[in-house]
């Protein structure tokens, strides 16, 4: 079976045999169909399933699980499935939103239902959540226009907006409106601002003042920690909303926190958000992930199998022998507190 994970910034494929035995993995470039067009995205993902088949000596493919970030609606799961199904990459094609990928790479291979909350706090920020009995609550995750505020690229944007304030006079005085300019190599916000808006510096380096930030903030600067609360109150209104409409409030429940901001495990941000669950869902079973969110979508193509749990402990392994130099990549989950086949 073939496994993906495709994000904004990265996609992992791996291939796994019905024995949970992890056959090659590859890694390639994020996966935007909303910037560049369905089939453009798709075509990422083929040239790193091409690399993965080949590396594993092309098996027959059983099934596809697909765990794809910008697969937010209804309708784009069923688009994003119907034009991976095209490829013929495997006999069966099944594509769920990425969330699902952490959801079920931080819950117990124990053969039961699937029951518990991810809440995601990456380049971007989402949360899902499924009940045993199947029931799901999602949110549509489409940035402002949905109403989400936060993850990187929400926290960098933030930091640079306040730090302009402050250097032209509108907002209070912040460390950002030196520490941000100083890490591009340039004097001051002006420079910043101009930098990027002809060019000089590319987009996508945007994301680089969110580490800016955190360092601030770790200093006591009074902006700069407000932005990063604003974050824990973020993250924990998703959570706990999840939880109501659920009707989970009551019951323990796992609720895992995956994505590279949350994964970091920034004090500030970290300590603040363990506190504030806490208060707002004292059952929540907190958990980092800090496996490869692949490895969720491979349990998943396990699950559907019908594999047990013998294949699935050992497709777990194979990820958690990276942290120790093996062949895969990541670790498992961290509490807060070879086949001819496919």
């Amino acid at each position: 079976m073939l496994a993906l994970d495709a994000g904004n910034t990265k996609t992992d494929a791996a291939v796994i045999a019905a024995d949970g035995t992890l056959l090659a993995g590859a890694r390639g470039g994020g996966f935007r169909p909303q910037a560049v067009g369905t089939e453009a995205a798709v075509d990422v993902l083929q040239g790193i399933v091409e690399r993965a088949l080949a590396d594993a000596g092309r098996p027959t493919v059983a099934g596809v699980t697909a765990c794809l970030a910008n697969a937010d609606l209804p309708q784009e799961e069923v688009a994003l499935r119907d034009a991976l199904a095209e490829r013929g990459w495997g006999a069966r094609t099944e594509v769920a939103n990425d969330t699902f990928a952490i959801l079920r790479a931080g819950l117990d291979d124990d053969g039961r239902p699937p029951q518990g909350v991810a809440v995601v706090c990456g380049a971007g920020i989402n949360c899902a959540g499924q009940r045993a009995d199947g029931t799901v609550h999602r949110f549509a995750a489409l940035g402002a226009l949905s109403g989400d505020w936060g993850g990187g690229g929400g926290l960098a944007d933030s930091a640079i907006w306040h730090a302009a304030r402050a250097e032209d006079g509108r907002g209070a005085d912040t460390e950002l409106a030196r520490a941000l300019p100083a890490h591009y190599g340039l004097t001051t916000m002006a420079e910043l601002i101009a930098a990027f808006h002809l060019g000089a510096l590319g987009a996508g380096r945007r994301h680089e003042a969110t580490p800016v930030l955190f360092d601030v903030a770790a200093r006591g600067d009074r902006i700069a920690r407000g932005i990063v609360l604003r974050q824990v109150e973020e993250l924990v209104a998703l959570v706990t909303v999840t939880l109501e409409r659920l009707e989970l409030g009551g019951v323990p429940t796992p609720v895992l926190l995956g994505g590279s901001v949350v994964a970091a495990r920034h004090p500030l941000l970290h300590d603040a958000l363990l506190e504030r669950l806490a208060e707002r869902a004292p059952h929540a079973a907190v958990r980092v992930v800090t496996a490869p969110p692949v490895l969720g979508a491979g349990l998943l193509a396990l699950d559907a199998a019908g594999a047990g749990t013998a294949a699935l402990g050992r497709l777990r392994a194979a990820y958690e022998d990276t942290a120790s130099g093996g062949t895969a990549s990541g670790n498992a989950v961290a509490g807060a507190g070879v086949g001819s086949g496919a």
